[in-house]
Protein backbone atom coordinates (compact mmCIF):
# COMPACT_ATOMS: atom_id res chain seq x y z
CA UNK A 1 0.00 0.00 0.00
CA UNK A 2 1.20 3.43 -1.03
CA UNK A 3 0.77 6.25 1.32
CA UNK A 4 1.27 10.38 1.56
CA UNK A 5 2.67 10.85 5.05
CA UNK A 6 4.71 8.24 7.18
CA UNK A 7 5.45 9.95 10.55
CA UNK A 8 8.29 8.26 12.50
CA UNK A 9 7.62 7.85 16.12
CA UNK A 10 3.80 8.92 15.45
CA UNK A 11 2.10 7.15 18.42
CA UNK A 12 3.43 10.35 20.90
CA UNK A 13 2.42 13.91 21.78
CA UNK A 14 4.25 15.15 18.74
CA UNK A 15 3.44 12.29 16.22
CA UNK A 16 -0.30 11.19 17.10
CA UNK A 17 -2.49 14.82 16.57
CA UNK A 18 -0.03 15.84 13.50
CA UNK A 19 -1.04 12.12 11.85
CA UNK A 20 -4.87 13.12 12.86
CA UNK A 21 -4.82 15.94 11.53
CA UNK A 22 -3.15 15.40 7.89
CA UNK A 23 -5.58 12.15 7.81
CA UNK A 24 -8.81 14.36 8.85
CA UNK A 25 -7.74 16.95 5.47
CA UNK A 26 -8.06 13.67 3.58
CA UNK A 27 -4.09 12.21 3.26
CA UNK A 28 -3.49 8.57 3.82
CA UNK A 29 -0.96 8.38 6.90
CA UNK A 30 0.59 5.67 8.54
CA UNK A 31 2.27 5.56 11.84
CA UNK A 32 5.70 3.97 12.35
CA UNK A 33 6.16 3.85 16.04
CA UNK A 34 8.19 0.39 18.44
CA UNK A 35 5.69 0.85 20.75
CA UNK A 36 3.04 -2.74 20.09
CA UNK A 37 0.64 -1.63 23.31
CA UNK A 38 0.20 2.11 22.25
CA UNK A 39 -0.02 1.08 18.00
CA UNK A 40 -2.76 -1.03 19.23
CA UNK A 41 -4.45 1.51 21.05
CA UNK A 42 -4.55 3.74 17.64
CA UNK A 43 -5.49 1.09 15.61
CA UNK A 44 -8.59 0.81 17.57
CA UNK A 45 -9.36 4.21 17.67
CA UNK A 46 -8.22 4.91 21.57
CA UNK A 47 -5.75 7.79 22.33
CA UNK A 48 -3.14 7.08 24.30
CA UNK A 49 -2.53 10.35 26.57
CA UNK A 50 -4.93 13.36 27.00
CA UNK A 51 -5.32 15.67 23.45
CA UNK A 52 -8.50 17.90 23.33
CA UNK A 53 -10.82 16.53 20.45
CA UNK A 54 -8.74 13.97 19.81
CA UNK A 55 -10.87 10.89 20.58
CA UNK A 56 -13.37 11.86 18.41
CA UNK A 57 -11.11 12.50 15.32
CA UNK A 58 -8.73 9.57 15.47
CA UNK A 59 -12.21 7.31 15.59
CA UNK A 60 -13.22 9.13 12.56
CA UNK A 61 -10.08 8.71 11.18
CA UNK A 62 -9.23 5.26 11.18
CA UNK A 63 -12.90 4.03 10.78
CA UNK A 64 -12.30 5.88 7.34
CA UNK A 65 -8.78 3.89 6.88
CA UNK A 66 -6.79 7.21 6.31
CA UNK A 67 -4.42 6.73 9.57
CA UNK A 68 -2.91 3.33 10.43
CA UNK A 69 -0.34 2.66 12.79
CA UNK A 70 2.21 0.06 12.81
CA UNK A 71 5.76 -1.77 13.98
CA UNK A 72 6.70 -2.22 10.13
CA UNK A 73 9.40 -0.06 9.20
CA UNK A 74 8.93 -1.02 5.27
CA UNK A 75 5.99 1.65 5.38
CA UNK A 76 8.52 4.21 5.31
CA UNK A 77 10.00 3.12 1.39
CA UNK A 78 5.81 3.19 0.52
CA UNK A 79 5.75 6.87 1.83
CA UNK A 80 5.64 10.43 -0.38
CA UNK A 81 6.36 12.13 2.86
CA UNK A 82 8.39 10.77 5.84
CA UNK A 83 8.00 13.27 9.30
CA UNK A 84 10.39 12.25 11.95
CA UNK A 85 9.70 13.38 15.17
CA UNK A 86 12.63 12.42 17.39
CA UNK A 87 14.21 15.15 18.67
CA UNK A 88 17.56 16.20 20.27
CA UNK A 89 17.58 15.76 24.04
CA UNK A 90 20.36 16.83 26.44
CA UNK A 91 22.79 13.97 28.65
CA UNK A 92 23.22 14.42 32.28
CA UNK A 93 25.45 17.17 31.77
CA UNK A 94 22.91 19.10 29.90
CA UNK A 95 24.67 18.69 26.53
CA UNK A 96 23.06 18.31 23.59
CA UNK A 97 23.27 14.50 22.25
CA UNK A 98 23.34 15.47 18.52
CA UNK A 99 24.34 11.81 18.13
CA UNK A 100 20.51 10.51 18.47
CA UNK A 101 19.39 12.26 15.69
CA UNK A 102 22.30 10.73 13.04
CA UNK A 103 21.30 7.28 15.00
CA UNK A 104 17.85 7.50 14.46
CA UNK A 105 18.53 8.61 10.65
CA UNK A 106 21.09 5.52 9.99
CA UNK A 107 17.95 3.37 11.38
CA UNK A 108 15.50 4.32 8.69
CA UNK A 109 18.10 5.26 5.86
CA UNK A 110 17.51 2.01 3.96
CA UNK A 111 14.00 3.00 3.87
CA UNK A 112 14.49 6.48 2.47
CA UNK A 113 13.95 7.10 -1.42
CA UNK A 114 15.21 9.42 -3.39
CA UNK A 115 12.22 10.56 -4.49
CA UNK A 116 10.87 11.61 -0.91
CA UNK A 117 11.22 14.51 1.64
CA UNK A 118 12.18 14.11 5.04
CA UNK A 119 10.86 16.11 7.72
CA UNK A 120 12.23 16.31 10.98
CA UNK A 121 9.75 18.17 13.22
CA UNK A 122 10.85 17.94 16.70
CA UNK A 123 13.76 20.51 18.79
CA UNK A 124 16.94 20.09 16.78
CA UNK A 125 20.21 21.67 17.84
CA UNK A 126 21.54 24.28 15.41
CA UNK A 127 23.09 22.57 12.22
CA UNK A 128 21.69 19.24 12.63
CA UNK A 129 19.27 19.75 9.82
CA UNK A 130 22.50 20.46 7.64
CA UNK A 131 24.14 17.81 9.45
CA UNK A 132 21.19 15.11 8.29
CA UNK A 133 21.69 16.29 4.72
CA UNK A 134 25.59 16.24 4.55
CA UNK A 135 25.20 12.36 6.01
CA UNK A 136 22.50 11.36 3.40
CA UNK A 137 24.39 12.30 0.75
CA UNK A 138 27.36 11.22 1.73
CA UNK A 139 25.25 7.77 2.10
CA UNK A 140 24.48 8.38 -1.79
CA UNK A 141 20.41 9.40 -0.50
CA UNK A 142 18.83 12.06 -2.69
CA UNK A 143 16.00 12.11 -0.03
CA UNK A 144 14.99 16.16 0.07
CA UNK A 145 15.48 17.37 3.65
CA UNK A 146 13.71 20.59 5.47
CA UNK A 147 12.93 20.92 8.99
CA UNK A 148 9.88 22.50 10.38
CA UNK A 149 9.45 22.40 13.97
CA UNK A 150 6.21 22.04 15.71
CA UNK A 151 5.46 25.02 18.38
CA UNK A 152 2.25 23.37 19.79
CA UNK A 153 0.83 23.89 23.22
CA UNK A 154 0.86 20.14 24.55
CA UNK A 155 -3.22 18.92 24.82
CA UNK A 156 -4.11 21.85 21.96
CA UNK A 157 -2.60 20.38 19.30
CA UNK A 158 -5.74 19.97 17.41
CA UNK A 159 -6.49 23.47 17.37
CA UNK A 160 -3.16 25.39 16.97
CA UNK A 161 -2.16 22.48 14.29
CA UNK A 162 -4.49 24.77 11.99
CA UNK A 163 -3.93 28.34 13.80
CA UNK A 164 -0.11 28.91 13.77
CA UNK A 165 2.16 29.46 11.62
CA UNK A 166 4.13 27.19 10.55
CA UNK A 167 8.02 27.77 10.32
CA UNK A 168 9.35 25.85 7.09
CA UNK A 169 13.13 25.48 6.13
CA UNK A 170 14.63 23.43 3.58
CA UNK A 171 17.84 22.59 2.89
CA UNK A 172 17.41 23.45 -0.97
CA UNK A 173 14.65 25.54 -2.63
CA UNK A 174 12.55 22.27 -3.92
CA UNK A 175 13.03 20.58 -0.07
CA UNK A 176 11.43 24.62 1.02
CA UNK A 177 8.32 24.08 -1.53
CA UNK A 178 7.22 20.94 -1.06
CA UNK A 179 7.43 21.25 2.80
CA UNK A 180 5.71 24.50 2.26
CA UNK A 181 3.14 22.90 0.31
CA UNK A 182 2.39 20.16 2.71
CA UNK A 183 2.00 22.43 5.72
CA UNK A 184 -0.33 24.20 3.51
CA UNK A 185 -2.77 21.49 4.15
CA UNK A 186 -3.22 22.62 7.66
CA UNK A 187 -2.13 26.24 8.14
CA UNK A 188 -2.77 28.97 5.90
CA UNK A 189 0.63 30.61 7.06
CA UNK A 190 4.10 29.54 6.51
CA UNK A 191 7.32 31.24 7.35
CA UNK A 192 10.43 30.54 5.42
CA UNK A 193 14.19 30.91 6.82
CA UNK A 194 17.20 29.40 6.81
CA UNK A 195 17.38 25.40 8.35
CA UNK A 196 19.67 27.19 11.27
CA UNK A 197 17.15 29.77 11.76
CA UNK A 198 14.22 28.02 12.31
CA UNK A 199 16.18 25.51 14.51
CA UNK A 200 17.01 28.88 16.79
CA UNK A 201 13.64 30.20 16.44
CA UNK A 202 12.40 26.76 17.79
CA UNK A 203 14.99 27.07 20.32
CA UNK A 204 14.24 30.99 21.36
CA UNK A 205 10.47 29.96 21.42
CA UNK A 206 10.76 27.66 24.20
CA UNK A 207 13.72 29.66 25.91
CA UNK A 208 11.52 32.87 26.18
CA UNK A 209 8.93 31.16 27.69
CA UNK A 210 11.06 29.13 30.62
CA UNK A 211 12.53 32.85 31.08
CA UNK A 212 9.08 34.47 31.80
CA UNK A 213 8.03 32.08 33.61
CA UNK A 214 11.27 32.36 35.41
CA UNK A 215 10.66 36.00 36.42
CA UNK A 216 7.29 35.73 37.78
CA UNK A 217 8.61 33.01 40.27
CA UNK A 218 11.49 35.11 40.93
CA UNK A 219 8.30 38.17 41.73
CA UNK A 220 6.90 35.36 43.62
CA UNK A 221 9.42 34.50 45.90
CA UNK A 222 10.63 37.97 46.70
CA UNK A 223 6.65 38.73 47.22
CA UNK A 224 6.31 35.87 49.84
CA UNK A 225 9.79 36.31 51.97
CA UNK A 226 8.07 38.83 52.62
CA UNK A 227 5.00 37.86 53.58
CA UNK A 228 2.89 39.72 50.54
CA UNK A 229 0.29 38.68 48.51
CA UNK A 230 2.20 37.70 45.04
CA UNK A 231 -0.98 37.36 43.41
CA UNK A 232 -2.76 40.57 44.65
CA UNK A 233 0.55 42.67 43.08
CA UNK A 234 0.31 40.70 39.81
CA UNK A 235 -3.63 41.62 39.37
CA UNK A 236 -2.72 45.48 39.82
CA UNK A 237 -0.28 45.39 37.47
CA UNK A 238 -1.96 43.57 35.02
CA UNK A 239 -5.59 44.86 35.08
CA UNK A 240 -5.75 46.20 31.88
CA UNK A 241 -2.29 47.27 31.51
CA UNK A 242 -1.45 46.07 27.90
CA UNK A 243 2.43 46.08 28.10
CA UNK A 244 2.17 43.49 30.58
CA UNK A 245 -0.25 40.52 28.72
CA UNK A 246 2.28 38.07 28.57
CA UNK A 247 3.66 38.01 32.21
CA UNK A 248 2.99 34.66 33.23
CA UNK A 249 1.51 33.53 36.81
CA UNK A 250 4.10 31.70 38.89
CA UNK A 251 4.24 27.81 39.37
CA UNK A 252 6.74 24.90 38.39
CA UNK A 253 7.65 25.50 34.97
CA UNK A 254 8.84 21.84 33.75
CA UNK A 255 7.94 19.47 31.26
CA UNK A 256 9.78 17.76 28.49
CA UNK A 257 11.10 21.07 26.29
CA UNK A 258 11.52 24.55 28.49
CA UNK A 259 14.65 23.14 30.56
CA UNK A 260 15.90 21.15 28.07
CA UNK A 261 16.07 23.66 24.94
CA UNK A 262 16.96 26.16 27.36
CA UNK A 263 20.09 24.40 28.42
CA UNK A 264 20.31 24.06 24.21
CA UNK A 265 20.43 27.39 23.60
CA UNK A 266 23.13 27.88 26.42
CA UNK A 267 25.44 25.08 24.71
CA UNK A 268 24.92 26.71 21.67
CA UNK A 269 26.11 30.22 22.91
CA UNK A 270 29.67 28.51 24.34
CA UNK A 271 27.91 28.58 27.79
CA UNK A 272 27.50 32.30 28.03
CA UNK A 273 23.96 31.95 28.02
CA UNK A 274 23.87 33.41 31.84
CA UNK A 275 19.95 34.65 31.35
CA UNK A 276 19.39 30.94 30.33
CA UNK A 277 21.17 29.84 33.39
CA UNK A 278 19.60 32.18 35.29
CA UNK A 279 16.42 31.29 34.63
CA UNK A 280 17.14 27.33 35.50
CA UNK A 281 18.39 28.05 38.97
CA UNK A 282 15.09 30.18 39.49
CA UNK A 283 12.36 27.46 38.29
CA UNK A 284 14.73 24.37 39.31
CA UNK A 285 14.69 25.93 42.87
CA UNK A 286 11.35 26.45 43.42
CA UNK A 287 10.30 23.53 44.66
CA UNK A 288 12.97 24.06 47.43
CA UNK A 289 12.10 27.56 48.21
CA UNK A 290 8.22 26.23 48.86
CA UNK A 291 9.95 23.42 51.05
CA UNK A 292 11.84 25.56 53.09
CA UNK A 293 8.95 28.27 53.27
CA UNK A 294 7.01 24.89 54.72
CA UNK A 295 9.95 24.14 57.37
CA UNK A 296 9.40 27.42 58.80
CA UNK A 297 5.84 27.41 59.45
CA UNK A 298 5.20 23.51 60.00
CA UNK A 299 7.14 20.68 61.58
CA UNK A 300 7.55 18.14 58.66
CA UNK A 301 9.99 15.82 60.44
CA UNK A 302 5.32 14.92 62.01
CA UNK A 303 4.02 15.78 59.19
CA UNK A 304 2.23 13.72 56.59
CA UNK A 305 2.36 15.78 53.35
CA UNK A 306 0.16 15.13 50.20
CA UNK A 307 1.19 16.45 46.52
CA UNK A 308 -1.60 17.43 44.44
CA UNK A 309 -1.11 16.62 40.64
CA UNK A 310 2.50 14.93 39.23
CA UNK A 311 1.78 15.98 35.74
CA UNK A 312 4.13 18.70 34.45
CA UNK A 313 0.87 21.14 33.69
CA UNK A 314 -2.49 21.59 34.75
CA UNK A 315 -5.24 18.89 33.41
CA UNK A 316 -2.76 16.90 31.56
CA UNK A 317 -1.02 13.25 31.49
CA UNK A 318 2.12 14.03 30.85
CA UNK A 319 4.49 13.88 33.85
CA UNK A 320 7.74 13.71 31.90
CA UNK A 321 10.33 16.00 33.31
CA UNK A 322 7.47 17.62 36.10
CA UNK A 323 8.87 19.34 39.23
CA UNK A 324 6.37 17.42 41.50
CA UNK A 325 8.89 14.74 41.41
CA UNK A 326 11.23 16.99 42.73
CA UNK A 327 9.09 18.28 44.99
CA UNK A 328 8.37 14.34 46.17
CA UNK A 329 12.22 13.89 45.96
CA UNK A 330 13.23 16.21 48.59
CA UNK A 331 9.69 16.21 51.11
CA UNK A 332 10.90 12.27 51.36
CA UNK A 333 13.57 13.64 53.31
CA UNK A 334 11.88 16.30 55.46
CA UNK A 335 8.18 15.04 55.81
CA UNK A 336 7.70 11.85 58.06
CA UNK A 337 5.57 11.19 54.92
CA UNK A 338 4.85 11.81 51.25
CA UNK A 339 1.94 10.84 49.88
CA UNK A 340 0.73 12.03 46.03
CA UNK A 341 -2.01 11.72 43.78
CA UNK A 342 -3.22 12.86 40.13
CA UNK A 343 -6.24 12.11 38.45
CA UNK A 344 -4.72 11.51 35.18
CA UNK A 345 -1.15 9.99 35.61
CA UNK A 346 -1.46 6.22 36.27
CA UNK A 347 0.93 5.31 38.87
CA UNK A 348 0.05 2.07 41.40
CA UNK A 349 2.07 3.93 44.37
CA UNK A 350 -0.17 7.16 43.98
CA UNK A 351 -3.24 7.12 46.92
CA UNK A 352 -7.05 8.55 46.48
CA UNK A 353 -8.72 12.13 47.17
CA UNK A 354 -10.56 10.13 50.05
CA UNK A 355 -7.26 8.56 51.73
CA UNK A 356 -5.47 11.81 51.66
CA UNK A 357 -8.04 13.72 53.03
CA UNK A 358 -7.99 11.04 56.00
CA UNK A 359 -4.65 10.90 56.67
CA UNK A 360 -2.76 14.64 55.43
CA UNK A 361 -1.90 17.44 57.69
CA UNK A 362 -0.61 19.51 54.58
CA UNK A 363 -1.31 19.93 51.04
CA UNK A 364 0.54 20.99 48.37
CA UNK A 365 -1.12 21.63 45.48
CA UNK A 366 1.72 21.10 42.67
CA UNK A 367 -0.22 20.90 39.68
CA UNK A 368 -3.55 23.25 39.31
CA UNK A 369 -5.55 20.22 37.49
CA UNK A 370 -9.22 21.92 37.70
CA UNK A 371 -10.86 18.72 39.25
CA UNK A 372 -9.10 19.94 42.24
CA UNK A 373 -11.23 23.27 42.64
CA UNK A 374 -13.86 21.78 44.49
CA UNK A 375 -12.37 19.91 46.89
CA UNK A 376 -12.56 20.96 50.31
CA UNK A 377 -10.13 20.47 52.89
CA UNK A 378 -11.17 21.07 56.30
CA UNK A 379 -8.73 21.06 58.65
CA UNK A 380 -5.84 20.49 56.25
CA UNK A 381 -3.20 23.28 55.87
CA UNK A 382 -2.90 24.03 52.16
CA UNK A 383 0.51 25.48 50.34
CA UNK A 384 -1.03 26.55 47.07
CA UNK A 385 1.77 28.61 45.10
CA UNK A 386 -0.61 29.31 42.22
CA UNK A 387 -3.39 30.81 44.27
CA UNK A 388 -5.64 28.24 42.81
CA UNK A 389 -7.70 28.37 46.13
CA UNK A 390 -7.29 32.99 46.33
CA UNK A 391 -4.99 32.57 48.85
CA UNK A 392 -2.50 34.84 47.56
CA UNK A 393 -0.25 31.93 46.52
CA UNK A 394 1.50 32.55 50.26
CA UNK A 395 3.28 29.51 52.11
Amino acid sequence: MKYDICIVGGCGHVGLPLGMAFADKGQSVVLYDINDAVIEKVNKGVVPFKENGAEKVLSKVVKNQKLKATHDKTVIRDSKVVVLVIGTPVDEHLNPKVGDIIRAIKDVEDELRDDQLLVMRSTLYPGVTEKVEIYLRKMGKKTLVAFCPERIIEGHALTELYELPQIVAGTSAEATKKASELFKLLTKKIMVTKPTEAELAKLFTNTWRYINFAISNQFYMIANSHGLDFYNIYDAMTEDYPRLKTFAKAGLAAGPCLFKDTMQLSAFSGNNFFLGHSAMLVNEGLPLFIIDAMKQKYDLRKSTVAILGMAFKGNNDDSRESLSYKLKKILEVEADIVLCNDPYVNDPRFVSIDEIKKRADIIVLATPHSVYADEKWDGKEVVDMWNFYGNGGLV
